[in-house]
Order: C-alpha cells, then sequence, then structure tokens
C-alpha cells in the first residue's frame, strides 16, 4: 500500500535531498567548490519552501485557496498574511532560487541562510 505523504513530510523529504546533494559540493574555505551540486539542492529547497508555502496559505484561505502562479502573487498573498514570513520568503528567493540556483553562487554562507529560512516556513506547516 502507497503512503501518502503530508504536506510537511513532504516538504521535508526535499530539505533532506538537498542536504545530501550539497554534501557532495564539497566545502573548503567558506565556498562550495561544485557549482552543480550547490545549484541542484539550491532548486531543490527552494521547491520545498513553495511547497510548504502552498500548504501555509491553503490553511489560512481555506477555500478560497488557488495555487499561486509566480513569485509575485506569492509575495502579495503571504504578505497579507504574515510580514515576518514574506521576510524569510524574499530572503529565500534571493538566496536560494537568485544565487544558488539561477547565478551559482558557492558562498557557504548564503546558501546556509537560505536552508535555514526554508526550514522557518517548514516548520510553519508542522
Amino acid at each position: 500500500m502507497v503512503r501518502i505523504l503530508s504536506p510537511y513530510e513532504d516538504a521535508m523529504r526535499y530539505m533532506e535531498n538537498a542536504k545530501e546533494v550539497l554534501k557532495k559540493a564539497d566545502k573548503r574555505d567558506g565556498q562550495y567548490s561544485d557549482i552543480k551540486y550547490v545549484k541542484m539542492a539550491s532548486g531543490t529547497a527552494y521547491s520545498a519552501t513553495l511547497l510548504a508555502l502552498d500548504e501555509y496559505l491553503l490553511r489560512k484561505e481555506g477555500a478560497k485557496f488557488k495555487k499561486p502562479k509566480s513569485i509575485d502573487d506569492y509575495r502579495i498573498r503571504i504578505g497579507k498574511q504574515n510580514k515576518k514570513v514574506l521576510d524569510w520568503l524574499n530572503a529565500i528567493y534571493d538566496a536560494l532560487h537568485l544565487a544558488g540556483y539561477y547565478h551559482g553562487t558557492t558562498s557557504y554562507i548564503t546558501i546556509k541562510r537560505g536552508m535555514s529560512d526554508a526550514m522557518k516556513i517548514i516548520e510553519l506547516i508542522k
């Protein structure tokens, strides 16, 4: 029998995958040495954040919930619910989506901060 994961379990599964991939990036002197793994891990952790935010918005909006179609849609709707969560989302977008995934930063501090903020959002749906 197939077990259906809760949104929290699913987001945590993504985060665990991201952490495992990031281990392959080999950290030296505050930098990761393999951009490929940083990009993969950043994209996966960002996806975990969006999964958690979908559940967060579903709980807040109830029957009116429709899946957001863009980052701007997430920002507007999250901003109406909780400004602190919006701050985390903006930080995650900058650190994981833009810097880590899109630009391929190798900064350990940037990725660590993004992963930490992603976990804060995921914990909201626990």
